[in-house]
């Protein structure tokens, strides 16, 4: 089985997004020690964002990274993203990771009767980190939304969100939140069928 760990915080090793992905895969892996994983640092080595240039073919060193994003997506079984939330939404990098594994004809197509998503039979697991809190109807905060919407277009629909919310509203929030994420993260029963 192979595991994509990806952090896409800036925030280094304050970060809660960080510390949770951590736990995250630390579960995954005691349940099934033969997991690979593969880790991807996207703050540490960005992606740049789509230009022209990172979409032409004829420039080898984009186009190799953009093939190598995208493969390792496409092999993963199941997927740990960090995701914390900047200005209402997903940081930038982590965006151009997206860009490189939304793909027509490898991870979506279109037909008569809409998109079709091609990437499903993966496990994805989010885990948010958020300042403020957000209520499950709010409008003005678009980076879970996103996400989902984005897993759903790929054909994905084993989505699972670990929250850690309020992080900025005091050092005694942070740390109930982060216990309460810790806490999710405990009850959650590894799936065994992606282990065959």
């Amino acid at each position: 089985m192979k595991l994509l760990h990806i952090d896409s915080s800036i925030l280094g090793d304050g970060s809660a997004s960080r510390e949770l992905t951590r736990e995250i895969v630390a579960r995954w892996t005691a349940a099934h020690p033969e997991t690979e994983v593969t880790y991807l640092d996207l703050a540490a080595e960005a992606l740049p964002h789509l230009s022209q240039k990172s979409l032409s073919p004829s420039d080898e060193f984009e186009a190799a990274r953009n093939a190598a994003a995208l493969e390792q997506f496409l092999a993963a079984d199941a997927i740990v993203i960090g995701a914390p939330v900047y200005n209402f939404t997903i940081p930038t990098q982590l965006k151009a990771w997206i860009d490189r594994i939304t793909v027509a004809g490898k991870t979506f197509r279109y037909t008569a009767n809409g998109p079709e998503g091609l990437a499903g039979n993966k496990e994805v697991i989010v885990a948010v980190a958020r300042g403020g809190v957000r209520a499950a109807d709010a409008s003005g905060e678009f980076g879970e939304p996103y996400l989902k919407f984005l897993f759903d277009f790929l054909g994905i629909d084993n989505l699972t969100f670990v929250r850690a919310e309020g992080l900025a509203i005091s050092p005694e929030h942070r740390e109930a939140s982060l216990r309460a994420a810790r806490a999710a993260i405990a009850a959650y029963a590894v799936p065994e069928a992606l282990a065959a």
